[in-house]
């Protein structure tokens, strides 16, 4: 076998991931995967498609090794195949964001806001450092507001879980002298934005965390799984 041939058969390999990632609905059940395992059912729902659709992408993911299954009972569920997988996913939209002038504004599209409503919700961010030490000392409360089921599978420890559609019955359960920090996903997750707007609404001083729960992963910091409280 020529060398030419054995380069070709080597980047072909390469090629496996990178084709299947090239999907906006296969990243887009990686971006739910990312959160928690789930079943086929679970992610066809999530990512609006029908489950005949949502299998065959599934399967691509997993025969690029980036997804891996177990079954229980009749049911199988997915799960990222590791964390470099993660990180992999972060630096896609990382460098899609810094080489396309066009994520933004399908960014704010998707958040239904313009630049300058964005930009009043992320004016006070907050680090990842020193946060889990600002709840220990009660200095802050975090919110966790996507689904109780992601919340499960793993979140910041001491951060609270409150579903975004929760929020509104639950705001009396949030000190009104105390900062509010909310998170979500990740970098591109409306539901902690919904959740900081709401908040500001009813006078909570509340700001974004930086990025989300998957960034936080990817950084290497703890993560906690139980159940909500």
């Amino acid at each position: 076998m020529s060398d030419s041939r054995r380069n070709a058969e080597l980047f072909e390999q390469f090629a496996r991931v990178g084709k299947a990632l090239g999907s906006a609905k296969r990243l887009e059940l990686l971006d739910l995967i990312a959160q928690s395992e789930r079943t086929v059912d679970a992610l066809a729902e999530g990512a609006g498609l029908g489950v005949t659709s949502a299998s065959a992408h599934l399967q691509v993911l997993k025969q690029a090794r980036l997804v891996t299954t177990r079954r229980d009972g009749v049911r199988v569920y997915y799960s990222l195949a590791g964390e470099d997988v993660a990180q992999l996913y972060t630096m896609l939209r990382r460098v899609a964001s810094a080489h396309l002038a066009e994520v933004e504004p399908a960014w704010l599209a998707f958040l239904g806001m313009d630049r300058t409503q964005a930009a009043e919700l992320e004016t006070a961010d907050v680090a990842r450092e020193g946060l889990v030490e600002r709840i220990r000392d009660g200095s802050a409360v975090v919110l966790d507001v996507r689904p109780e089921v992601e919340y499960v599978a793993g979140h910041i420890p001491g951060a609270i879980s409150m579903p975004v559609d929760e929020l509104p019955g639950r705001l009396n359960e949030l000190p009104a002298d105390t900062d509010v920090v909310a998170y979500c996903r990740g970098a591109y997750c409306v539901m902690a934005y919904e959740a900081v707007a709401m908040l500001r609404k009813h006078g909570h001083r509340a700001s974004l965390l930086e990025d989300g729960l998957l960034e936080w992963r990817v950084a290497g910091l703890a993560v906690a799984t139980h159940a909500a409280s």
